[in-house]
């Protein structure tokens, strides 16, 4: 991948990045969502390898949420 995780501060960074394609913006959050990125003992947060911080996965999920808005509010067709 060519965008490291370690760039971005929060999920919403990515969601709203202006030159990321949407499914490197999806591939990216799914990696932050990823139980493999979930934090010892606090299963509600995620870390990925690279990323500068812990963020509930609930705001991953929310970025996802708003990524798929941007889509529909584009016109693009979703599957």
């Amino acid at each position: 991948m060519s965008q490291p995780i370690s760039r971005f501060l929060h999920p919403f960074d990515v969601a709203r990045h202006p030159s990321l394609e949407p499914e490197v913006k999806r591939a990216i959050l799914a990696r932050w969502a990823s139980d493999r990125s979930a934090v010892p003992d606090t299963p509600a947060l995620r870390k990925p390898p690279g990323a500068r911080r812990a963020v509930p996965v609930d705001e991953v999920f929310a970025a996802l949420r708003a990524l798929d808005g941007q889509q529909g509010a584009d016109g693009a067709t979703r599957q």
